[in-house]
């Protein structure tokens, strides 16, 4: 009994392990767009002949069966909610190797490549969320080998020497001069003004009240109209979701919101596990949860010199600094016009979900996106 019940564990987590190829969902695998995104990340990796993928197969087994039968129930638990269900660290042997073909890897590695990244190469590639346990450790002899406490890093492109083809999606956004009315006022928003002083305001009369002083304060978007009361953050950690199995935060699904765009609809139906915000020692990381790709425009991503800035592809499984705490206090008020407005004692950081906008997209201002985040840090 006890041989049949690890073996079906086993057959299960095999059965589901990560795809070879991309699914190709939601603006992913195309060069449209993606101007200031992740690189190399939308490529498809060639399927593995029979006999590697017997091999692999071999080994995974191999290697799971040797795994005590509580931790097989925490891998499969991690692997088939994709990361929305909360699951323990899976703390295994940091020292162990195993070999595929001529490819040595250690046994994390190996684990993040069959249940998540069957393109990763390197650790330098991954960032561990701060959830884990193993999390800011150097060299433990145990570490977390859970697929779904880790994330891909976002490798930002150059902008000095763009790669020829990325020349034209890395473009920069229309200056202010071309588009004096870009974002939403006061009198098309229904009386509630695009700048952040109002929602800076709304958050400084939760401190008044007698709570703790918040590090930033995030207002939800569909278009040109805020859904909801702005959401103030305290914990170092916010899920900010449509529909997740298991998580506290900030649930976009319990908003009411009068919208009734199919567009609209649909973008929120894509939003889905939707986003982690993490403030940690060199920043604020934001790392995509979903099943499709988020657009990120933040002054801290780009040249502080730059008239405007860029907007970023974040694919999904993966993390990026949004907002960097040593670069803000070098920077003046950014210069694109969308940031104008933003009070003296914070930045902002405006994120969308499945949809990106500005040179590369047809829609060139954030008020345009069917469902998006507007992020208002407290530097004080």
């Amino acid at each position: 009994m006890f041989r049949t019940k690890r073996s079906g564990l086993v057959r299960r987590l095999w059965r589901s392990r990560a795809p070879v190829e991309g699914d190709g969902e939601a603006d992913r695998g195309g060069t449209h767009g993606s101007g200031g995104c992740c690189m190399g990340k939308a490529t498809k990796v060639a399927k593995s002949n029979a006999g590697s993928e017997a091999e692999l197969k071999a080994l995974t087994h191999s290697i799971l069966k040797k795994i005590k039968e509580k931790q097989l129930e925490v891998l499969l638990q991690a692997v088939e909610s994709k990361g929305g269900a909360r699951s323990p660290c899976l703390l295994l042997p940091s020292k162990v190797d195993a070999k595929v073909g001529q490819q040595s890897y250690s046994l994390p590695m190996l684990l993040y490549k069959v249940f998540r990244w069957p393109d990763l190469r390197h650790s330098s590639e991954l960032k561990r969320l701060s959830c884990c346990e193993s999390y800011g450790k150097t060299n433990p002899e145990l570490v977390c080998c859970n697929p779904h406490h880790m994330s891909r890093l976002c490798e930002l492109v150059s902008l000095s020497l763009p790669p020829p083809s990325l020349s034209l999606c890395l473009s920069l956004s229309p200056s202010p001069l071309d588009s004096p009315d870009s974002g939403p006022s006061s009198s098309d928003t229904g009386g509630t003004t695009y700048s952040a002083p109002v929602g800076l305001s709304d958050s400084l009369a939760l401190q008044e009240s007698g709570e703790r002083a918040h590090w930033c304060v995030v207002a939800y978007w569909e278009e040109k109209t805020r859904v909801g009361r702005l959401y103030s953050v305290q914990e170092p950690s916010l899920d900010i979701f449509y529909d997740l199995p298991q998580g506290n935060g900030f649930c976009l699904g319990q908003l009411c919101s009068d919208n009734k765009s199919q567009l609209v609809q649909m973008v929120r139906a894509k939003i889905g596990y939707g986003i982690q915000l993490t403030r940690e020692p060199d920043g604020v990381w934001v790392y995509n949860r979903s099943c499709y790709p988020i657009f990120i425009k933040s002054a801290t991503l780009d040249n502080p010199d730059s008239r405007t800035l860029l907007v970023h592809k974040v694919f999904p499984g993966f993390s990026i600094k949004a907002f960097d705490y040593d670069k803000a206090g070098s920077l003046q008020r950014p210069n694109d016009h969308e940031f104008t407005q933003q009070p003296r004692t914070g930045f902002t950081v405006q994120i969308s979900f499945v949809k990106g906008w500005g040179q590369c997209y047809t829609r060139q201002f954030i008020s345009s996106c069917p469902c998006w985040l507007e992020v208002i840090f407290n530097t004080r």
